[in-house]
Protein backbone atom coordinates (compact mmCIF):
# COMPACT_ATOMS: atom_id res chain seq x y z
CA UNK A 1 0.00 0.00 0.00
CA UNK A 2 1.11 3.38 -0.77
CA UNK A 3 2.25 5.47 2.02
CA UNK A 4 -0.54 8.35 0.29
CA UNK A 5 -3.23 5.48 0.73
CA UNK A 6 -2.84 5.93 4.21
CA UNK A 7 -6.14 6.25 6.05
CA UNK A 8 -4.43 7.07 9.20
CA UNK A 9 -1.74 9.62 8.06
CA UNK A 10 -2.12 13.15 9.46
CA UNK A 11 -4.71 15.44 8.85
CA UNK A 12 -4.97 18.61 10.08
CA UNK A 13 -7.90 19.73 12.96
CA UNK A 14 -9.22 22.34 10.08
CA UNK A 15 -9.46 19.66 7.64
CA UNK A 16 -11.29 17.16 10.24
CA UNK A 17 -14.26 19.33 10.76
CA UNK A 18 -15.22 20.38 7.68
CA UNK A 19 -18.89 21.02 7.94
CA UNK A 20 -21.28 18.32 6.26
CA UNK A 21 -24.43 19.49 5.66
CA UNK A 22 -25.65 22.90 5.81
CA UNK A 23 -26.45 22.97 8.83
CA UNK A 24 -23.46 22.69 10.81
CA UNK A 25 -21.42 25.62 8.39
CA UNK A 26 -20.63 28.47 10.53
CA UNK A 27 -21.25 31.85 9.58
CA UNK A 28 -22.86 33.04 6.53
CA UNK A 29 -26.56 32.86 7.22
CA UNK A 30 -27.28 35.67 4.37
CA UNK A 31 -26.36 33.35 1.92
CA UNK A 32 -27.62 29.77 3.67
CA UNK A 33 -29.92 30.40 6.00
CA UNK A 34 -33.11 28.48 5.36
CA UNK A 35 -34.98 30.30 2.22
CA UNK A 36 -31.67 32.11 1.34
CA UNK A 37 -31.62 31.77 -2.90
CA UNK A 38 -28.02 30.01 -2.76
CA UNK A 39 -29.45 27.83 -0.11
CA UNK A 40 -32.60 26.86 -2.56
CA UNK A 41 -30.22 26.64 -5.28
CA UNK A 42 -28.38 24.24 -3.43
CA UNK A 43 -31.09 21.80 -2.01
CA UNK A 44 -33.22 21.59 -5.13
CA UNK A 45 -29.66 21.14 -7.38
CA UNK A 46 -30.30 24.16 -9.78
CA UNK A 47 -26.75 24.83 -9.64
CA UNK A 48 -25.12 28.12 -11.56
CA UNK A 49 -21.63 29.31 -11.99
CA UNK A 50 -20.69 31.17 -9.05
CA UNK A 51 -17.49 33.65 -7.68
CA UNK A 52 -17.29 32.85 -3.86
CA UNK A 53 -15.68 35.96 -2.69
CA UNK A 54 -14.52 36.71 0.85
CA UNK A 55 -11.53 36.30 3.15
CA UNK A 56 -9.58 33.25 4.17
CA UNK A 57 -10.92 30.61 6.50
CA UNK A 58 -14.81 31.29 5.76
CA UNK A 59 -15.19 27.92 3.85
CA UNK A 60 -14.77 29.29 -0.07
CA UNK A 61 -13.33 25.58 -0.19
CA UNK A 62 -15.66 23.47 2.05
CA UNK A 63 -19.04 25.06 0.63
CA UNK A 64 -17.70 24.18 -3.19
CA UNK A 65 -17.39 20.66 -1.65
CA UNK A 66 -20.27 20.50 -0.48
CA UNK A 67 -22.19 21.67 -2.95
CA UNK A 68 -20.83 19.22 -5.01
CA UNK A 69 -21.92 16.16 -2.98
CA UNK A 70 -25.09 18.03 -2.03
CA UNK A 71 -26.30 17.91 -5.68
CA UNK A 72 -24.24 14.89 -6.94
CA UNK A 73 -21.72 16.38 -9.26
CA UNK A 74 -18.41 15.42 -10.26
CA UNK A 75 -15.87 17.77 -8.39
CA UNK A 76 -12.79 18.97 -10.02
CA UNK A 77 -10.31 21.66 -8.18
CA UNK A 78 -7.43 23.52 -9.49
CA UNK A 79 -5.19 26.23 -8.06
CA UNK A 80 -4.42 29.76 -10.04
CA UNK A 81 -1.52 29.80 -8.30
CA UNK A 82 0.11 26.39 -9.76
CA UNK A 83 -2.14 25.80 -13.34
CA UNK A 84 -1.97 27.27 -16.74
CA UNK A 85 -3.27 27.05 -19.48
CA UNK A 86 -2.27 23.29 -19.89
CA UNK A 87 -3.91 22.31 -16.64
CA UNK A 88 -7.10 24.25 -17.36
CA UNK A 89 -7.54 22.21 -20.90
CA UNK A 90 -6.78 18.69 -18.77
CA UNK A 91 -9.79 19.66 -16.38
CA UNK A 92 -12.24 20.48 -19.16
CA UNK A 93 -10.88 16.88 -21.16
CA UNK A 94 -11.60 15.30 -17.78
CA UNK A 95 -14.96 16.86 -17.28
CA UNK A 96 -16.09 16.10 -20.79
CA UNK A 97 -14.94 12.45 -20.52
CA UNK A 98 -16.82 12.40 -17.07
CA UNK A 99 -20.36 13.87 -18.51
CA UNK A 100 -19.82 11.44 -22.10
CA UNK A 101 -19.49 8.45 -19.55
CA UNK A 102 -21.81 9.35 -16.75
CA UNK A 103 -24.08 12.27 -17.65
CA UNK A 104 -23.07 14.34 -14.79
CA UNK A 105 -22.00 17.77 -14.80
CA UNK A 106 -18.52 18.65 -13.18
CA UNK A 107 -18.29 21.50 -10.48
CA UNK A 108 -14.46 22.67 -11.60
CA UNK A 109 -13.68 24.63 -8.18
CA UNK A 110 -10.76 27.10 -8.76
CA UNK A 111 -8.62 28.16 -6.45
CA UNK A 112 -7.31 31.91 -6.11
CA UNK A 113 -9.14 32.46 -9.32
CA UNK A 114 -8.04 36.10 -9.59
CA UNK A 115 -4.68 34.63 -9.62
CA UNK A 116 -5.86 33.64 -13.76
CA UNK A 117 -4.77 36.44 -16.43
CA UNK A 118 -7.98 37.01 -18.91
CA UNK A 119 -6.63 34.32 -21.36
CA UNK A 120 -6.99 32.07 -18.95
CA UNK A 121 -10.45 33.32 -17.63
CA UNK A 122 -11.55 32.94 -21.14
CA UNK A 123 -10.58 29.31 -21.47
CA UNK A 124 -13.30 28.22 -19.31
CA UNK A 125 -16.41 30.25 -21.38
CA UNK A 126 -17.57 28.13 -24.03
CA UNK A 127 -17.22 25.17 -21.25
CA UNK A 128 -19.39 27.31 -18.98
CA UNK A 129 -21.91 28.11 -21.66
CA UNK A 130 -22.34 24.66 -23.06
CA UNK A 131 -23.05 23.24 -19.68
CA UNK A 132 -19.56 21.07 -19.16
CA UNK A 133 -18.66 23.06 -16.53
CA UNK A 134 -19.97 24.69 -12.91
CA UNK A 135 -17.40 27.00 -12.34
CA UNK A 136 -16.62 27.83 -9.19
CA UNK A 137 -14.13 30.19 -8.34
CA UNK A 138 -12.86 31.16 -4.77
CA UNK A 139 -10.84 34.57 -4.31
CA UNK A 140 -9.98 37.40 -1.62
CA UNK A 141 -9.85 39.83 -4.31
CA UNK A 142 -12.82 42.10 -5.35
CA UNK A 143 -14.06 40.15 -8.66
CA UNK A 144 -15.19 43.44 -10.16
CA UNK A 145 -11.54 44.21 -10.23
CA UNK A 146 -9.71 40.92 -10.90
CA UNK A 147 -11.93 39.02 -13.21
CA UNK A 148 -12.84 39.81 -16.47
CA UNK A 149 -16.31 40.68 -17.20
CA UNK A 150 -17.10 37.86 -19.94
CA UNK A 151 -17.00 35.32 -16.86
CA UNK A 152 -18.41 37.76 -14.09
CA UNK A 153 -21.59 37.78 -16.44
CA UNK A 154 -21.98 33.90 -16.72
CA UNK A 155 -21.47 33.98 -12.72
CA UNK A 156 -23.22 35.17 -9.48
CA UNK A 157 -21.10 36.53 -7.16
CA UNK A 158 -21.53 35.56 -3.19
CA UNK A 159 -19.99 37.66 -0.97
CA UNK A 160 -18.60 35.77 2.09
CA UNK A 161 -18.28 37.11 5.48
CA UNK A 162 -15.44 37.05 7.98
CA UNK A 163 -17.19 35.01 11.38
CA UNK A 164 -17.98 36.68 14.07
CA UNK A 165 -16.39 35.64 17.62
CA UNK A 166 -18.90 34.23 19.01
CA UNK A 167 -19.17 32.12 15.67
CA UNK A 168 -15.37 31.39 15.88
CA UNK A 169 -15.67 30.13 19.50
CA UNK A 170 -18.84 27.75 18.69
CA UNK A 171 -16.55 26.26 16.08
CA UNK A 172 -14.02 25.36 18.31
CA UNK A 173 -15.58 24.27 21.44
CA UNK A 174 -17.68 21.91 18.49
CA UNK A 175 -14.10 20.72 17.57
CA UNK A 176 -13.45 20.16 21.21
CA UNK A 177 -16.74 17.80 21.82
CA UNK A 178 -16.59 16.12 18.17
CA UNK A 179 -12.80 15.94 17.04
CA UNK A 180 -12.19 11.94 18.41
CA UNK A 181 -8.70 12.71 18.90
CA UNK A 182 -10.33 15.83 21.34
CA UNK A 183 -13.14 14.38 22.41
CA UNK A 184 -11.50 11.97 24.05
CA UNK A 185 -9.56 14.14 26.12
CA UNK A 186 -12.25 16.16 28.13
CA UNK A 187 -11.19 19.41 27.34
CA UNK A 188 -12.61 22.90 28.38
CA UNK A 189 -11.45 26.15 28.52
CA UNK A 190 -13.18 29.39 30.55
CA UNK A 191 -14.79 32.11 27.91
CA UNK A 192 -11.87 34.61 28.20
CA UNK A 193 -9.82 31.93 27.16
CA UNK A 194 -12.23 30.82 24.25
CA UNK A 195 -12.29 34.96 23.35
CA UNK A 196 -8.66 35.07 23.19
CA UNK A 197 -8.34 32.70 20.63
CA UNK A 198 -10.91 33.89 18.49
CA UNK A 199 -9.65 37.34 18.89
CA UNK A 200 -6.30 35.96 17.73
CA UNK A 201 -8.11 34.24 14.32
CA UNK A 202 -9.41 37.28 12.99
CA UNK A 203 -12.71 35.75 11.74
CA UNK A 204 -10.85 32.76 10.40
CA UNK A 205 -12.26 29.77 10.86
CA UNK A 206 -9.24 27.35 9.85
CA UNK A 207 -7.15 29.49 11.80
CA UNK A 208 -8.84 29.55 14.82
CA UNK A 209 -8.76 25.08 14.89
CA UNK A 210 -5.13 25.93 14.10
CA UNK A 211 -4.52 27.82 17.36
CA UNK A 212 -7.03 25.51 18.84
CA UNK A 213 -4.78 22.54 17.92
CA UNK A 214 -1.79 24.10 18.84
CA UNK A 215 -2.85 24.80 22.34
CA UNK A 216 -4.15 21.19 22.71
CA UNK A 217 -0.51 19.65 21.97
CA UNK A 218 0.59 21.88 25.05
CA UNK A 219 -2.16 21.15 27.64
CA UNK A 220 -1.25 18.96 30.25
CA UNK A 221 -4.35 18.64 32.02
CA UNK A 222 -7.82 18.87 30.60
CA UNK A 223 -7.75 22.68 30.83
CA UNK A 224 -6.90 24.90 28.54
CA UNK A 225 -5.53 27.83 30.39
CA UNK A 226 -3.83 31.38 29.51
CA UNK A 227 -0.64 30.62 29.96
CA UNK A 228 -0.86 27.96 27.08
CA UNK A 229 -2.68 30.49 25.08
CA UNK A 230 -0.09 33.36 25.54
CA UNK A 231 2.64 30.66 24.65
CA UNK A 232 0.56 29.59 21.44
CA UNK A 233 -0.18 33.49 21.00
CA UNK A 234 3.81 34.44 21.18
CA UNK A 235 4.59 34.33 17.50
CA UNK A 236 2.49 36.45 15.14
CA UNK A 237 -1.25 35.31 14.22
CA UNK A 238 -2.78 38.28 12.67
CA UNK A 239 -4.10 37.95 9.15
CA UNK A 240 -1.82 38.73 6.70
CA UNK A 241 -3.94 40.13 3.95
CA UNK A 242 -2.57 42.01 1.24
CA UNK A 243 -5.46 42.14 -1.04
CA UNK A 244 -8.69 40.89 0.44
CA UNK A 245 -11.75 43.29 2.05
CA UNK A 246 -10.01 44.38 4.83
CA UNK A 247 -6.91 45.53 2.53
CA UNK A 248 -9.03 47.97 0.98
CA UNK A 249 -11.07 48.74 3.69
CA UNK A 250 -8.01 50.15 5.70
CA UNK A 251 -6.40 51.70 1.94
CA UNK A 252 -10.21 53.49 2.84
CA UNK A 253 -9.57 54.52 6.10
CA UNK A 254 -6.28 55.88 5.24
CA UNK A 255 -8.25 57.91 2.82
CA UNK A 256 -10.47 59.40 4.89
CA UNK A 257 -7.78 60.09 8.22
CA UNK A 258 -5.91 62.19 5.91
CA UNK A 259 -8.94 63.74 4.11
CA UNK A 260 -10.30 64.64 7.56
CA UNK A 261 -7.09 66.48 8.32
CA UNK A 262 -6.12 63.56 11.71
CA UNK A 263 -2.65 63.21 11.28
CA UNK A 264 -2.41 60.68 13.91
CA UNK A 265 -5.19 58.07 12.61
CA UNK A 266 -3.66 58.53 9.33
CA UNK A 267 0.06 57.13 10.69
CA UNK A 268 -1.93 54.30 12.54
CA UNK A 269 -4.28 52.99 9.35
CA UNK A 270 -0.64 53.26 6.79
CA UNK A 271 1.13 51.39 10.02
CA UNK A 272 -1.70 49.10 10.04
CA UNK A 273 -1.32 48.18 6.05
CA UNK A 274 2.57 47.59 6.50
CA UNK A 275 1.65 45.41 9.51
CA UNK A 276 -0.30 43.50 7.30
CA UNK A 277 2.10 43.22 4.54
CA UNK A 278 1.06 45.89 2.30
CA UNK A 279 3.39 47.33 -0.49
CA UNK A 280 4.75 50.37 0.61
CA UNK A 281 4.64 51.52 -3.16
CA UNK A 282 1.41 50.84 -3.26
CA UNK A 283 0.81 53.53 -0.56
CA UNK A 284 2.75 55.90 -2.18
CA UNK A 285 0.75 55.57 -5.10
CA UNK A 286 -2.56 56.47 -3.20
CA UNK A 287 -0.88 59.29 -1.49
CA UNK A 288 -0.11 60.76 -4.51
CA UNK A 289 -4.12 60.55 -5.56
CA UNK A 290 -4.76 62.08 -2.02
CA UNK A 291 -2.78 65.28 -2.77
CA UNK A 292 -4.47 65.71 -6.00
CA UNK A 293 -8.08 64.51 -5.14
CA UNK A 294 -8.25 66.17 -1.48
CA UNK A 295 -5.32 68.85 -1.11
CA UNK A 296 -4.97 70.38 -5.00
CA UNK A 297 -4.24 73.80 -5.09
CA UNK A 298 -5.00 74.87 -1.74
CA UNK A 299 -1.44 73.13 -1.03
CA UNK A 300 0.83 72.74 -4.43
CA UNK A 301 3.75 71.54 -2.01
CA UNK A 302 1.78 68.33 -1.09
CA UNK A 303 1.75 66.60 -4.59
CA UNK A 304 5.35 67.21 -4.71
CA UNK A 305 6.05 65.86 -0.93
CA UNK A 306 3.70 62.81 -1.84
CA UNK A 307 5.79 62.12 -5.22
CA UNK A 308 9.08 62.88 -3.36
CA UNK A 309 7.82 60.00 -0.96
CA UNK A 310 7.15 57.85 -3.64
CA UNK A 311 10.91 58.51 -5.25
CA UNK A 312 12.17 57.68 -1.76
CA UNK A 313 10.60 54.23 -1.18
CA UNK A 314 11.56 53.32 -4.65
CA UNK A 315 15.39 54.20 -4.33
CA UNK A 316 16.17 53.15 -0.83
CA UNK A 317 12.98 50.71 0.24
CA UNK A 318 12.25 50.47 3.74
CA UNK A 319 12.45 51.22 6.54
CA UNK A 320 13.88 54.97 4.69
CA UNK A 321 11.27 54.96 2.01
CA UNK A 322 8.40 53.90 4.93
CA UNK A 323 9.54 57.02 6.83
CA UNK A 324 9.08 59.38 3.91
CA UNK A 325 5.69 58.26 2.75
CA UNK A 326 4.62 58.79 6.69
CA UNK A 327 6.12 62.32 6.63
CA UNK A 328 3.83 63.35 3.30
CA UNK A 329 1.30 61.62 5.00
CA UNK A 330 1.13 63.75 8.07
CA UNK A 331 1.98 66.69 5.92
CA UNK A 332 -1.34 66.10 3.65
CA UNK A 333 -3.50 65.25 6.62
CA UNK A 334 -2.47 68.65 8.37
CA UNK A 335 -2.48 70.72 5.01
CA UNK A 336 -5.01 73.11 3.89
CA UNK A 337 -8.12 70.54 2.43
CA UNK A 338 -9.76 71.57 -1.06
CA UNK A 339 -11.68 69.17 -3.38
CA UNK A 340 -12.12 71.89 -6.35
CA UNK A 341 -9.88 70.35 -8.84
CA UNK A 342 -11.38 67.20 -8.06
CA UNK A 343 -15.02 68.23 -8.36
CA UNK A 344 -14.00 70.65 -11.57
CA UNK A 345 -12.20 68.00 -13.69
CA UNK A 346 -15.81 65.69 -13.11
CA UNK A 347 -17.62 68.15 -13.77
CA UNK A 348 -16.03 68.97 -16.93
CA UNK A 349 -15.80 65.28 -18.14
CA UNK A 350 -19.78 64.66 -17.97
CA UNK A 351 -19.61 67.83 -20.51
CA UNK A 352 -17.46 66.34 -22.60
CA UNK A 353 -19.22 63.23 -22.39
CA UNK A 354 -22.70 65.08 -22.49
CA UNK A 355 -21.19 67.00 -25.59
CA UNK A 356 -18.74 64.76 -27.75
CA UNK A 357 -19.50 66.76 -31.01
CA UNK A 358 -18.72 70.07 -30.53
CA UNK A 359 -15.86 71.32 -33.08
CA UNK A 360 -12.90 73.03 -32.20
CA UNK A 361 -13.47 77.11 -32.66
CA UNK A 362 -11.97 78.10 -35.46
CA UNK A 363 -9.80 80.79 -33.81
CA UNK A 364 -8.64 78.09 -31.67
CA UNK A 365 -6.79 75.65 -34.46
CA UNK A 366 -3.18 75.31 -35.69
CA UNK A 367 -3.50 76.86 -39.19
CA UNK A 368 -0.18 74.45 -39.87
CA UNK A 369 -0.75 74.26 -43.93
CA UNK A 370 -1.60 77.14 -46.33
CA UNK A 371 -4.72 75.35 -47.45
CA UNK A 372 -6.22 75.38 -43.70
CA UNK A 373 -4.66 78.70 -43.28
CA UNK A 374 -7.37 79.63 -46.61
CA UNK A 375 -10.19 77.59 -44.23
CA UNK A 376 -9.74 80.42 -42.00
CA UNK A 377 -7.74 77.88 -39.10
CA UNK A 378 -6.65 80.45 -36.84
CA UNK A 379 -8.54 83.66 -37.72
CA UNK A 380 -9.00 86.09 -35.09
CA UNK A 381 -6.70 84.43 -32.41
CA UNK A 382 -5.25 86.79 -29.87
CA UNK A 383 -2.16 86.20 -28.77
CA UNK A 384 -1.96 86.31 -25.19
CA UNK A 385 1.05 87.58 -24.34
CA UNK A 386 0.53 90.84 -26.65
CA UNK A 387 -1.74 91.69 -23.95
CA UNK A 388 -1.13 93.31 -20.09
CA UNK A 389 -1.15 90.70 -17.63
CA UNK A 390 -1.12 88.12 -20.21
CA UNK A 391 -4.73 88.11 -20.74
CA UNK A 392 -7.45 89.02 -23.38
CA UNK A 393 -10.04 90.62 -22.15
CA UNK A 394 -13.77 88.98 -23.55
CA UNK A 395 -11.88 86.00 -25.07
CA UNK A 396 -13.54 82.59 -25.08
CA UNK A 397 -11.74 79.38 -25.15
CA UNK A 398 -14.84 77.31 -25.00
CA UNK A 399 -16.68 75.96 -28.02
CA UNK A 400 -19.29 78.67 -28.51
CA UNK A 401 -22.26 76.44 -27.16
CA UNK A 402 -20.52 76.18 -24.00
CA UNK A 403 -19.20 79.66 -23.31
CA UNK A 404 -18.65 81.11 -20.02
CA UNK A 405 -19.23 77.46 -18.61
CA UNK A 406 -17.41 77.36 -14.47
CA UNK A 407 -16.06 74.26 -13.22
CA UNK A 408 -13.16 75.13 -11.24
CA UNK A 409 -14.35 77.16 -7.98
CA UNK A 410 -11.59 77.64 -5.30
CA UNK A 411 -12.25 77.08 -1.59
CA UNK A 412 -11.29 79.94 1.09
CA UNK A 413 -8.40 78.02 2.37
CA UNK A 414 -4.59 77.64 1.48
CA UNK A 415 -3.27 78.85 -1.46
CA UNK A 416 -6.72 78.85 -3.31
CA UNK A 417 -7.78 82.61 -1.45
CA UNK A 418 -5.15 83.83 -4.09
CA UNK A 419 -6.30 81.74 -7.01
CA UNK A 420 -9.48 82.93 -6.34
CA UNK A 421 -8.58 86.44 -6.10
CA UNK A 422 -6.77 86.30 -9.52
CA UNK A 423 -9.77 84.42 -11.33
CA UNK A 424 -12.53 87.17 -9.97
CA UNK A 425 -10.04 90.22 -11.33
CA UNK A 426 -9.81 88.16 -14.65
CA UNK A 427 -13.79 88.15 -14.64
CA UNK A 428 -14.21 91.44 -13.74
CA UNK A 429 -11.58 92.48 -16.91
CA UNK A 430 -13.84 90.01 -19.17
CA UNK A 431 -17.17 91.70 -17.81
CA UNK A 432 -15.41 95.28 -18.21
CA UNK A 433 -14.00 94.34 -21.61
CA UNK A 434 -15.90 95.81 -25.20
CA UNK A 435 -14.51 92.87 -27.20
CA UNK A 436 -16.73 89.69 -26.62
CA UNK A 437 -15.75 86.75 -28.84
CA UNK A 438 -19.08 85.06 -28.98
CA UNK A 439 -22.38 87.11 -29.40
CA UNK A 440 -24.36 87.57 -26.06
CA UNK A 441 -27.32 85.32 -25.91
CA UNK A 442 -31.19 87.34 -26.81
CA UNK A 443 -32.73 88.62 -23.23
CA UNK A 444 -35.38 86.81 -22.78
CA UNK A 445 -38.41 88.98 -21.56
CA UNK A 446 -39.94 88.54 -18.16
Amino acid sequence: MSLFDDKDAYQPLAAKMRPRCLDDFAGQEHLLAPGKPLRKAIETSSLHSMVLWGPPGVGKTTLARMISELCDVHFQSISAVLAGVKDIREAIAVAQQHRMATGRKTLLFVDEAHRFNKSQQDAFLPYVEDGTLIFVGATTENPSFELNNALLSRARIYKLQSLSTDQLISVMKRALTQAPALKELNLDATPEVFNQLALAADGDARRALNILEVATDLVTGTHITEAVVEEVLGSDFRRFDKGGDIFYEQISALHKAVRGSSPDASLYWFARMLDGGCDPLYIARRVVRMASEDIGNADPRALQLALNAWEVQERLGSPEGELAIAQAIVYLASAAKSNAIYTAFSDAKIDAGAQSSLEVPMHLRNAATKMMENMGYGDGYQYAHDHDDAFVPGESYFPEQLVDREYYHPVDRGLEIKIAEKLAYLKKLNQASTFKRYNEPDEVDG
